[in-house]
């Protein structure tokens, strides 16, 4: 015989009876690990106000755009400084020109001085004097305050200082001939 529920008679339940009989020792079962009968919550308290749906507006619900996120992302851990530099690095051809770009690269940007190197001396001393122009240039591309000013470099010559301690004087020179 199986162990089933009963009537107090001693009959086996059938249909509708089994089912609230059961449901009633689900509800005492509930009710014995603390929870209350008839909510669904898992452990969490229980939030009693109406979900609301976010309408035709805009919501924080509503998927976002990945740039909107990585700007937000980048904002939150203190990154804009650093992307806005990498920024004057990846663009630097569109901000200062093509013929400009061709003689001059950035190399280093830190505390809002922007090193560049020239491939010539004469370029070196273009740049000087083109040196207010490609701060607006910079400035509009990538916003103010990010190169607030500019040192230019000349191209880089081999060092003959080898070692802690050296000579004074120019160097090796053609001596052979």
């Amino acid at each position: 015989m199986s162990t089933g529920s009963f009537t107090p008679e001693g009959e086996p339940l059938k249909g509708s009876d089994l089912a609230r009989a059961a449901l009633e020792a689900a509800k005492a079962s509930a009710k014995a690990r603390g929870r209350v009968p008839g909510s669904k919550s898992k452990g969490r308290p229980v939030n009693r106000r109406r979900r609301r749906w976010s309408g035709p507006g805009p919501d924080d619900r509503d998927p976002q755009p990945l740039g909107r996120i990585a700007s937000r992302i980048a904002a939150d851990r203190g990154w804009v400084e650093q992307l806005q530099g990498g920024q004057v690095f990846g663009r630097w051809a569109k901000l200062v020109g093509e013929e400009v770009a061709e003689h001059a690269k950035p190399i280093a940007l830190s505390d809002g001085e922007l090193t560049v190197q020239a491939s010539s001396t004469a370029w070196a001393t273009q740049l000087r004097l083109l040196q207010r122009d490609l701060l607006k240039r910079i400035a509009a591309g990538v916003g103010n305050g990010v190169v607030k000013r500019l040192k230019i470099k000349g191209p880089d010559a081999p060092s003959w200082r080898h070692g802690p301690r050296h000579a004074p004087g120019r160097g090796p020179r053609d001596t052979y001939g």
